[in-house]
Parts: C-alpha cells; structure tokens; sequence
C-alpha cells in the first residue's frame, strides 16, 4: 500500500508541477519568439505550426527534476546512485537538445547543430554514463532469462549501452512529428517501465518513471491536437535516452525493443527509406518516417497519433509480461 501511494503521490506531483510550468513557460516563449520553424519537406499540411513555440520539453523536464529533489528532500525518496545516473543523462541530453533547439530557432530555419555535431554529443554523454555505470555497479551481464541466455559482456557492454542511448534518443526524436505523438508514446512507455520496476523491486526507478509520466500528462494537455506548444529536441533527446537509461538500471534492455516498438518502427522506417532511395531512386514510402507516409496518404494527424498510441499501449503490456512473468 506505500509504495502504491508513493506512486500517486509521484504522479500527481509530477503532473501539477508540469502544468504550473506550462502555464508560465509558454507565454514566455512566445514573448521573446522561440518559434519552431516548420521543415519545408512537410510544410503542406503544417503550414499553420509554423512559429508555434519548441523547447516544451522543459514543461516535463524542469517539473521531473523539482518533484524528484522535492521527494528527496522531505524524505519521501532515497537518493540512490540510480536516480543520480539518470538525472544526470536526463539533463545532459536535454541539455544538448536545448543547444540544438536554441541554434535553429536564432538561424530562423528548421537547422541547428549538424548531424555529426548532435551524434558526437550523444556518444560523449553515453561514455560518461558508461564509465560512471562500470564505476559504480560494474554489472555487464547480458541477461535473456526467458531464453536461458546469460554472459558477460565486459568493456563490448560500454558499446551496447552506447547504441541504446543513442538509438533510442535519436529514435524519440523521429518519432515527434506530429502533435502529441511522441509525448503520449514515451508516458505510455514509462507507466510500464515504471511498472516493471516497482514489481522487480527497482523502486527508486518506478517511482521516477511515475514522476516523468505524470509531467508528461501535464506537457500533453499543451501538445495534444492542437499542439500550443513542441516539446523540440530538448525534450525528444532527452526522453529516449532516459528511457535507455531505465531499460539498463532495471536490467530490462531487451524489454525496451518491445515497450518502444512503436520508436524502432518509426527509426526503422526511415533507415529503409534512405537505403533504398540511395540504392534504386525509389521510396518505398510515400515519405518517412512511418507517420509522415499516413499523412501523406490523407489520414488525419489526431487518428494516426491515436493508432499510434493504441499500438504503444498493447507494446506496452506485452512489455511488461515479457518482462515480468516469462
């Protein structure tokens, strides 16, 4: 019964602390101009967005962060090495988001840092991770109990850890192309994490994943169909490297391509895209990734964020039973 009050009590905090946030954040971007510019490959159907403030992430990440020093502060949680090491890699790719966020909104075009420039930033956060990881916990085990598969990985687990981040940051940052999608996608991934946590008895994690999703509920009621505001890379970075993050401290990474199917599809078919196109000219969607091709195909953006979501939701669920009971 504590520990399921602690988990109201984590979302309910996370999601006040967000929407007092929004409330203040976005009038402010508005003021001094922080206006996402619309990609011209889009622009057909989104023309309207245009100038419609980025960087919302902070409405999830500054709210996480306070709720979770909060509970700390009044007792409530422990400071374990685990909220340490996610807050940190939380920050820090928000942070790094934030650079490119900032640089593409005072260049007046829908480019900020370079591709490599963005890629080198993960890669150096994902080191630190991994070297703070090896210092502190040291398990390089990669464990698939369903399939009796158990070994140790060494100094090759550093790479893994590496992909992951990286992966999922960039896999987030696809993903957030239409309003809501990748906010309602990552709280759906989060409550089972969150989930999957508390039932492994990880519990500083469940209790971090119940304070980001309930931040996120708080972002979605800006960012939902008619988005007020995008969440930009600030908040898309972030949020799949944090969900790598939980997926490694739980030790629950091969979970992760269930949970956020929905992400590695998105990424997948972009991959597909470019490797066909440099190899025969030809797409084989209409425009990647896979959200932009429904649109393209005259589907509503509220009905492919809601199928999307739909097919989060039952990812989800076979995540957790993949992860829990098989």
């Amino acid at each position: 019964m504590l520990i399921l009050t602690k988990s109201v009590l984590s979302l309910m905090i996370g999601f006040l602390f967000s929407v007092i946030i929004g409330l203040v954040l976005i009038p402010l971007l508005k003021k001094i101009n922080f206006g996402q510019r619309i990609s011209e490959y889009v622009k057909e159907r989104h023309r309207k967005k245009e100038g419609t403030p980025t960087m919302g992430g902070l409405i999830f990440i500054i709210p996480t962060v306070l709720a979770i020093v909060y509970l700390v502060v009044t007792d409530r949680l422990n400071l374990t090495y685990n909220l340490v090491i996610v807050l940190a890699v939380f920050i820090l790719y928000a942070c790094l988001g934030f650079l490119d966020d900032f640089l593409s909104v005072k260049r007046g075009k829908n480019e900020g840092l370079t591709i490599a420039q963005k890629f080198l930033g993960q890669v150096i956060i994902a080191l630190v991770f991994f070297f703070i990881y090896m210092k502190y916990d040291g398990n390089t085990h990669f464990t698939i109990s369903t399939l009796g598969i158990d070994f140790d990985m060494g100094w090759f687990y550093g790479v893994y850890i590496l992909l992951l981040l990286v992966g999922f940051s960039n896999a987030v940052n696809l993903t957030d192309g239409l309003d809501g999608l990748a906010g309602g996608l990552s709280a759906v991934a989060f409550v089972a994490y969150a989930l999957i946590a508390l039932i492994t008895g990880v519990e500083d994690m469940g209790i971090f994943c119940f304070v980001l999703v309930g931040s996120l509920l708080g972002f979605l009621m800006f960012n939902s169909y008619p988005a007020r505001v995008f969440m930009g890379d600030t908040g898309s970075l972030a949020l799949g490297a944090v969900l790598a993050t939980v997926a490694i401290l739980t030790r629950r990474e091969v979970t992760l391509f269930v949970v956020g199917f929905v992400f590695c599809l998105e990424t997948l078919s972009d991959i597909i895209q470019i490797f066909w196109y440099k190899k025969t000219k030809k797409r084989v969607f209409l425009m990647a990734p896979l959200h932009h091709h429904f649109e393209k195909k005259g589907f509503e953006e509220p009905d492919i964020v809601k199928a999307f979501w739909l097919v989060g939701m039952i990812c989800a669920l076979a995540g957790i039973y993949f992860a829990v009971w098989i």
